[in-house]
């Protein structure tokens, strides 16, 4: 028997202190900040053990919700609502609504970079939507907005790892 299915085994439900930091580190940001979880996951929730990684991904078109789901044995899905980006009042935004950004994207052994588009404002730290900038003016349409980190002014990030 694997070393999973005896932790799963021994523990009653699943740790939703340890949901709440993958969704902490999936987003980039803690909960309650800016990108971050609203809230923690609710306290009350009874999920069975996930012998296997929990699978994290962005759900919507906005992002605004990310979906933690185990895929196997419990087959549970727990969907953790996903503040905007945007940085408290009295930190000034590193980067301004439609100034042109350069949109780096890294996973491990590479990295890319594109023009984007600031779709939000942001502080350093802060996650925002961008949009690719595109030469095409049709394609301009079907680029999809994404949520990126803001690294410094006129750079934002997309962490693939």
């Amino acid at each position: 028997m694997s070393l999973a299915l005896l932790l799963a085994a021994a523990t009653p439900f699943a740790s939703l202190d340890a949901i709440d930091a993958q969704v902490a580190r999936f987003t980039g940001a803690a909960i309650g900040g800016p990108g971050g979880a609203l809230t923690p996951l609710d306290r009350r929730l009874r999920l069975q053990p996930c012998p296997a990684p929990l699978v994290l991904a962005w759900h919507g078109v906005r992002r605004d919700a990310v979906v933690v789901q185990c895929p196997d044995g419990a087959r549970w899905r727990v969907y953790v609502p996903v503040g905007s980006g945007t940085a408290p009042h009295n930190v000034p935004p590193a980067i301004q609504r439609g100034e042109g950004v350069t949109i780096a994207v890294s996973g491990q052994g590479f990295a890319v970079s594109r023009p984007g588009e600031a779709l939000e404002a942001g502080a350093i730290g802060a996650w925002i939507r961008v949009r690719p900038v595109t030469v095409d003016a049709a394609d301009r349409r079907a680029a999809e907005p994404m949520r990126a980190q803001v690294v410094r002014p006129g750079v934002v990030s997309v962490p693939l790892d």
